[in-house]
């Protein structure tokens, strides 16, 4: 999660604490890190995570044995993401926080093994430069892992909570562009895009996810435990297959800078 070009973060930063914790929001935070710990395996890695929101994701990783640097432009959700790791000092050890824009990040080329951006891209005017900044980043056999709001798939979420005006000019029209559970605009990309932007960068795609298939209209959903899992591991299943996972709110990019001999 970052911000807007013209807004804080800070601002909706309750509602995204809330997000997180429900189910929907375990959903896109369990899967995406299941497959970025798969892509790096159990080395310790060096991680970039550009737009860190709260730290939900670089907690994760750096818990996993990582050691994450974290940026975000928001210094509101930066304060956040800080005090959450403060408050587990040998997860703090692993991670250093920045506040910063994707657009000027200042690091060399090359220097992490991994580099996610989640929830970043479908809050900027186009996916283009800010894929080009984070692709040079990532070292020899290094990874990217891209989450943003999938194309393919507008209109779905109005359709099933019952918004059919909605969801039919959304259909119709193609539009890539809708307001999210935050109030805020977002834009999708087509994972084909993705895919083609990742290549032109150098990196090669690797199979892509549909993330939040079954479940993204479901808001209010607090399911208990054996609930979540048994809808966890159904959503995990489905995310890399098609037809499935082209219906997913959002979309998983991930591709790898081949390692030269």
């Amino acid at each position: 999660m970052s911000t807007a070009p013209s807004s804080d973060f800070a601002t909706v930063g309750t509602g995204y604490a809330a997000y997180s914790s429900g189910g929907r929001g375990r959903l896109r935070h369990d899967i995406t890190a299941r497959r970025v710990l798969a892509e790096l395996g159990e080395r310790p890695a060096r991680v970039l995570d550009v737009g860190c929101g709260d730290g939900e994701m670089l907690l994760r990783l750096a818990a996993a044995g990582h050691h994450v640097t974290g940026v975000e432009k928001s210094s509101g959700m930066l304060t956040s993401a800080a005090d959450r790791v403060a408050a587990d000092p040998e997860i703090a050890a692993r991670v250093t926080l920045a506040e910063g824009d994707i657009y000027n990040l200042q690091f060399e080329d090359g220097a992490f093994d991994a580099v996610v951006c989640h929830g970043v891209v479908m809050y900027l005017p186009d996916s283009v430069a800010p894929l080009a900044h984070l692709a040079r980043l990532v070292a020899d056999g290094g990874v990217l892992s891209v989450l943003t709001k999938n194309q393919l798939a507008v209109g779905v979420r109005e359709a099933l909570s019952g918004d059919y005006a909605s969801a039919r000019a959304q259909i119709e029209s193609g539009q890539a562009a809708s307001v999210g559970n935050l109030g805020i605009t977002t834009r999708g990309d087509t994972p084909e895009h993705l895919d083609d932007l990742a290549l032109a960068n150098g990196l090669t795609p690797l199979p892509w996810q549909g993330v939040r298939i079954f479940h993204d209209h479901r808001t209010d959903w607090k399911p208990t435990e054996n609930e979540y899992r048994e809808a966890l591991e159904t959503e995990w299943a489905a995310s890399s297959r098609s037809p499935y996972r082209e219906l997913g709110r959002l979309v998983h990019a991930v591709a790898r800078r081949e390692a030269t001999a």
